[in-house]
This record gives structure tokens, sequence and C-alpha cells, in this order.
């Protein structure tokens, strides 16, 4: 399975990069896929998840060709 991953904001910060391509994961979720990412990094941030343009729970069950995209809770005034 390969997914594309788009990181914006200060998580693209973070992460030192916009976006990157996954290959050869098993059945994971949205959320799995965040902890696996930043396992060795101390990020204590809020994520909201969208896939193909949609916002997710932390449970969705990522399939072949998703695009995934993490990124802080916008807020507004």
């Amino acid at each position: 399975m390969k997914v594309q991953v788009k990181y914006f904001a200060n998580i693209k910060d973070l992460m030192g990069k916009d976006t990157e391509d996954i290959k050869d994961m098993n059945s994971i979720t949205v959320g799995e896929l965040w902890l696996n990412l930043t396992k060795d990094m101390d990020i204590q941030i809020k994520v909201l998840y969208a896939v193909n343009q949609v916002y997710v729970s932390k449970d969705y069950k990522l399939n072949d060709g998703d695009e995934i995209a993490f990124f802080p809770p916008v807020t507004g005034g």
C-alpha cells in the first residue's frame, strides 16, 4: 500500500517537510500512521486528520492511494 502525506502550518515546520510518500504499510489507521511518523519526536500538539480532503477520525482505515493531511486546529477572529 502507498499513500501520500501532506503536512500543514506548524506541523510542516516540525516535520521538516511538506509532503512525503509512505509505502509498504499493512492495514493501518490514520491515527496509527501519525503515531508511527512521530514516534521519535516530542510533539505535544493537537492534530486534525483529513483523508482525500475529508475530515476523518483517528480510527479511519487507510486505503492504497489515499492522500492524508495532518494539520493543527484552525482558529479565526
